[in-house]
């Protein structure tokens, strides 16, 4: 054995001693080669072959394509081995294999062989495997009733497609079955056509027929032809309701196509006007609402598609939805009027309710001119031919027409701006006065209360003091009166009806007068220990920077009570009056 190995080892010394290795290049030839791997690489030269004769990728470094000189010195550069090797590449099976069906075709055996099927005698499985009905006696017993043996089945080795081909182990032998047996229905049929032809020519039929539709129609032989082709399709109309064909409808009683979706030539609604800002497509409702056309200047007549809204209010939709909404109304009011069940009736009841609404409207306008004036308003001219200018951005055509412009106004703000409320011609916050917010038509300082106009100017700038006697105002109209006195009148007259309806209860509702009057006593102190409060804070914050001073719009308003008015009215300061001095006012 050490020998062997001794021999193996001078072996391989000896097979590595035979190799020479590559001789070292000159310059020159060093030069000669870099110059063309860079014309290979700039393709001015001819890309180098393998021994399969297919080309190498210049821009392939050297270390992978050349081949190691202690393997093979005299080999040339090559990419055989970074390509997938056929040895060990798994094989798949071919297109046309697949498992064999039925039975084999040799005589079946008269005898039972040894390890053949106990129960029906076939020779390819075992009894547990049998797809046969189970024997009461097998064929191991009896010796008789032997089934054929199956074919052997071959292992298919599948690839990733071969496996998912619904079409896989089909043989094209069923077709050619099934078109066979097409062919000789069709024979049968003309067969059968023909004994008719021959029997209706013995009988006389057909000859009478055909003179009868010469004379009726003026048949030529183009016309013959015709209806001998009309003849051999009345088959195919049998089977004409069952055509199940994507968007369309085939009815073979008038031989026409009914096209239920729409041509691939219509234009979609998207595609009508690209412009980002013209109207606006739903791709979830497929509906564009707005004209596509409306910034072209192009009339909405006679475009092709003018939005949807176009052809929903347009004839008389608009007139319908009207007369609807009139009936509608005069039930509630108590006209016996229906749009479906007395459509004359109301539209001659809404025809002279249109007439008496305009002229009641007419009628009211000359009395509010005739009592007030403003005619020359009505006929001035426009406010932007006034000013001569406006802020509204405008580009137009050649032709006058609008290209850009006049888009839908963009909201300032989510809340709502300039609105005028409980008859107030000012918004709330127009007006300011010791700390508080108000309105500047009335100097009214409670938020949604009534406009007073003027008169709540005059009242809130007055001097006078209600709870003072002897003093003179110069005033000629009539001092507000109170909310104490007004109370108090309310009382009186109420102790007049009780005294005049329930004489026997005088004592009770006196008692009660003077509880509530004790109640009202205790909520106006209340009151104008608030009231001091106020204006506290409000001398507080008169005092603090105007830009620092903090917002009370968002404290909670709410209609002041009789005591809270009472409190303000005798708190409020009078610098008019000549005692206020000395009352600390």
């Amino acid at each position: 054995m050490p020998e062997q190995s001794a021999d193996g080892v001078d072996q391989g010394v000896v097979g590595l001693e035979g190799l020479e290795e590559p001789k070292k290049m000159t310059r020159e030839d060093w030069r000669k080669k870099k110059e063309l791997e860079e014309q290979r690489k700039l393709g001015n030269a001819p890309a180098e072959v393998d021994e399969e004769g297919k080309d190498i990728n210049p821009h392939i470094p050297q270390y992978i394509s050349s081949v190691p000189w202690y393997i093979d010195p005299s080999k040339r550069p090559t990419l055989k081995h970074q390509r997938p090797q056929e040895e060990k590449q798994r094989q798949y099976s071919a297109i046309g294999d697949w498992y064999k069906r039925g039975v084999q075709e040799k005589p079946v055996s008269t005898k039972f062989r040894k390890g053949a099927c106990e129960n029906c005698g076939a020779m390819t499985h075992k009894k547990k495997d049998c797809l046969e009905r189970p024997r009461k006696v097998g064929a191991k017993f009896t010796g008789t009733g032997m089934a054929p043996d199956e074919h052997s089945q071959i292992q298919l080795s599948l690839d990733y497609d071969g496996k998912r081909d619904r079409w896989n182990g089909y043989d094209p032998e069923d077709h050619m079955r099934i078109v066979e047996e097409y062919a000789k229905v069709d024979l049968a049929k003309r067969t059968l056509k023909a004994q008719k032809l021959q029997e209706e020519l013995a009988s006389g039929k057909l000859t009478d027929q055909a003179t009868s539709s010469r004379k009726q129609y003026g048949e030529d032989e183009h016309g013959s032809q015709e209806r001998e082709h009309n003849s051999e399709d009345e088959d195919e109309d049998k089977y004409a309701d069952d055509i199940d064909m994507p968007g369309q409808n085939f009815d073979s009683k008038r031989r026409i196509t009914v096209r239920n979706l729409r041509i691939r030539e219509d234009i979609a609604k998207y595609l009508r006007n690209l412009d980002p800002n013209s109207a606006y497509y739903d791709p979830k409702t497929r509906a564009m609402r707005e004209n596509p056309y409306a910034n072209t200047g192009m009339n909405p007549e006679e475009v092709g598609y003018a939005g949807d809204n176009f052809a929903r209010y347009t004839g008389d939709t608009i007139t319908m939805a009207q007369s609807q909404l009139f009936a509608w109304e005069a039930y509630d009011k108590g006209s016996e009027v229906h749009l479906q069940a007395d459509p004359t009736k109301l539209e001659l009841l809404h025809q002279s309710f249109k007439v008496k609404k305009e002229d009641f409207k007419d009628k009211q306008k000359e009395s509010i001119l005739a009592k007030y004036g403003g005619q020359e308003h009505l006929d001035a001219p426009p406010r932007e031919l006034l000013l001569a200018q406006t802020e509204d951005y405008v580009e137009y055509s050649r032709h006058g027409a609008v290209l850009k412009g006049l888009e839908k106004a963009v909201a300032r703000s989510k809340y709502e701006e300039d609105v005028l409320i409980n008859n107030h011609t000012c918004i709330w916050g127009s007006y300011w006065k010791d700390g508080c917010w108000g309105y500047k038509c009335c100097h009214s300082l409670v938020k949604q209360s009534y406009c007073t106009g003027d008169a709540g100017i005059k009242t809130s700038s007055t001097t006078c003091t209600p709870f003072e006697d002897g003093l003179e105002v110069e005033q000629q109209e009539e001092e507000p009166k109170s909310l104490m006195e007004m109370h108090q009148e309310k009382m009186r007259e109420k102790k007049k009806k009780k005294k005049k309806n329930k004489k026997h209860k005088k004592h009770d509702s006196d008692s009660s007068d003077e509880e509530d009057e004790a109640k009202k006593k205790e909520k106006l102190k209340k009151a104008l220990s608030a009231e001091e409060q106020r204006l506290k804070q409000v001398a507080e914050l008169m005092q603090i920077d105007e830009r620092k001073r903090p917002y009370n719009s968002l404290q909670e308003v709410r209609e002041p009570t009789e005591e809270e008015m009472e409190a303000f009215r005798m708190k409020r300061s009078r610098p008019d009056d000549p005692m206020a001095s000395f009352l600390g006012q």
